[in-house]
This record gives C-alpha cells, sequence and structure tokens, in this order.
C-alpha cells in the first residue's frame, strides 16, 4: 500500500542552511523509489497554522518511506534543515 511524507516548512530561521539541506536532500533520493506529487509550490492555508512551503513524497509502502527518511544520507541532510527552519514531517499511509 503506498506512503505518503508530507513536509511542511513552518517558519524559515536560516536560508543558507536550506540551501545546504536542498543539495544534501536531492543527492538522499537515490536509491530510494519516490515520486514527488507536490514540491514547494505556491501554498494556501485554508485551516489551522500557516505554512510557508510544502512537500509531499510517495512511496511503494510505509517501509520504503521509512528507509528513506531514516537513511545516513538523508538524516545528514536533515540536520541543515533543523537548521534552517521549523518544520513539521507526517507519514500517512494510502489507501491503495
Amino acid at each position: 500500500m503506498s506512503a505518503y511524507v508530507i513536509i511542511t516548512r513552518e517558519h524559515t530561521r536560516n536560508p543558507d542552511e536550506l540551501k545546504q539541506y536542498a543539495e544534501a536532500a536531492k543527492g538522499a533520493r537515490a536509491g530510494h523509489e519516490i515520486r514527488p506529487l507536490a514540491f514547494y509550490g505556491e501554498t494556501v492555508t485554508l485551516e489551522g497554522a500557516a505554512a510557508e512551503s510544502a512537500v509531499i513524497l510517495e512511496f511503494p509502502d510505509m517501509a520504503a518511506a521509512r528507509a528513506w527518511y531514516e537513511s545516513p544520507a538523508y538524516q545528514a541532510a536533515k540536520q541543515h534543515r533543523h537548521l534552517g527552519a521549523d518544520y513539521r514531517v507526517i507519514l500517512v499511509e494510502g489507501v491503495q
């Protein structure tokens, strides 16, 4: 069953760290079956706290999503994300 990682950027603190994150995260996708469904496009918050931007990534299943997130390459990239902004990351199982 498919799985989705939803990443929302709540507040940017350090754009230079986010640039480093973007480069490192790109490399962390290698070897993982990931289909980007939304990638930092225009964002409109309809309810709840506003988000600056969002990403939605599709994976074959929950295990594949966790393998990417927990991979050494993404864990290294994530350190720049934490220094650059406040984020929320959600893993949700799909219906098919």
